[in-house]
């Protein structure tokens, strides 16, 4: 009997439960709250301006005036071309020239002749013509009253005939002179040309990014030299999503943070929007200007920059630290009538210590702020505080 006792006190320990307690939590009241929406991207700083300048004419560098990081200002001189050839040359097209326009009367390299009949050639030939019809008149009239022999008036008309032609034969040699003049008139510009570009400048205030040319070097047409950025001011390149698209206006301000500086931020403002949206992101391209002055900024380096936008929304919004992430899932709990609803949400942007909720709460519901990992549907609870 006592063996039997002893097994039925031991059974019934532990058929005993205790009595437990409900969890206590705090709570906070979801709230509808008034926000502005900024558009927060990561994206890439660019330079102003970038060019690759490249020799147009061939030759051997006998000079070169700048190096990797170095600041030109506009028209300064980067690279100096032997020239020699490009003088003498030169000199040649424009004895060509001086020559041409002797023949037509022309005194200056600039002039034009206006009328051919006034070129030197011309009127030699219209004062041979007109000679030649008053011989032929005269003759013709003796003929007429019997004195003139008939073989004078034939070798006269025969005279006209031949200074009629000489003299259209003048008018299209003079005509074609012109053309020689302005032919060789543009030859002499291109050589001038030619010699200019003997001297590569830089074609606006920038820096140096690369120097691809030393002293020396035998250069040919498009051959790079040099490539400059201009970096104040200094764009920055991000991607917005597409339902973005209206609150995004040229001239909004945006705040630029980067690694490099922790502590700064760098205003900027928008100054591209591009008019499509890339089929595959879902996204459309927004360039912000910011000032340069120092330096600081480098071309590619990542960026992130907030674009402050005057879309403002009615949003429901609670703490940060009711989220709770379970199994690739965003969860809140509610506590109604002290019973526990566990609801996945859809989270928005965050505003400092509160986190949007765009789906899954409404205003006004108890979301518990303490114990989250402990909570689970139906679980009854103590309200502790409401917050």
């Amino acid at each position: 009997m006592l063996v039997t006792l002893g097994g039925c006190s031991r059974q019934e320990a532990v058929n005993v439960k205790p009595n437990s307690a409900p969890l206590s939590v705090n709570v906070q009241k979801v709230k509808l709250r008034q926000v502005v929406r900024n558009v927060e991207a990561v994206g890439s700083l660019f330079p102003y301006e970038e060019v690759t300048i490249s020799s147009e004419i061939e030759g051997r560098a006998i000079e070169v005036k700048a190096d990797l990081g170095d600041r030109v200002a506009k028209g300064q001189v980067l690279v100096r071309v032997a020239d020699e050839e490009q003088r003498y040359l030169l000199a040649e097209n424009e004895a060509q020239l001086r020559q041409a326009l002797d023949k037509l009367g022309l005194k200056g390299e600039g002039d034009k002749m206006k009328d051919l009949k006034q070129t030197p050639e011309v009127r030699r030939a219209q004062a041979d013509l007109t000679d030649a019809d008053q011989r032929f008149r005269r003759m013709r009239e003796l003929a007429g009253q019997g004195i003139g022999s008939r073989q004078d008036l034939d070798q006269a008309q025969a005279r006209l005939q031949s200074a009629q032609a000489a003299y259209e034969s003048t008018l299209n040699s003079s005509s074609n002179l012109v053309q020689e003049v302005e032919r060789t008139r543009g030859a002499v510009n291109l050589q001038r040309k030619k010699l200019r570009d003997t001297t590569i400048a830089a074609p606006f205030d920038g820096q140096v990014k690369e120097r691809m040319v030393n002293a020396g070097t035998y250069l040919k047409a498009s051959t790079p030299v040099f490539t400059l950025v201009k970096t104040d001011p200094i764009r920055m390149r991000i991607e917005a999503p597409e339902r973005m698209a209206p609150w995004i206006h040229n001239g909004q301000a945006a705040d630029v943070t980067l690694e490099a500086y922790p502590n700064r931020i760098f205003q900027g403002k928008v100054w591209r929007i591009s008019p499509t949206v890339d089929q595959a992101k879902r996204t459309f391209v927004v360039e912000a200007l910011i000032a340069n002055g120092r330096n600081e900024l480098k071309p590619g380096s990542y960026a992130k920059a907030t674009v402050h936008t005057a879309r403002s929304e009615m949003v429901c919004v609670v703490p940060a630290k009711a989220l709770n992430y379970v199994f690739g899932a965003n969860k809140v709990y509610v506590v109604s009538n002290d019973r526990v609803d566990a609801r996945e949400v859809k989270l928005g942007d965050r505003f400092g210590e509160n986190v949007e909720i765009s789906e899954g709460v409404k205003d006004g519901e108890e979301v518990a702020v303490s114990q989250i990992n402990k909570l689970e549907s139906g679980m009854h609870v103590q309200v502790g505080a409401v917050q």
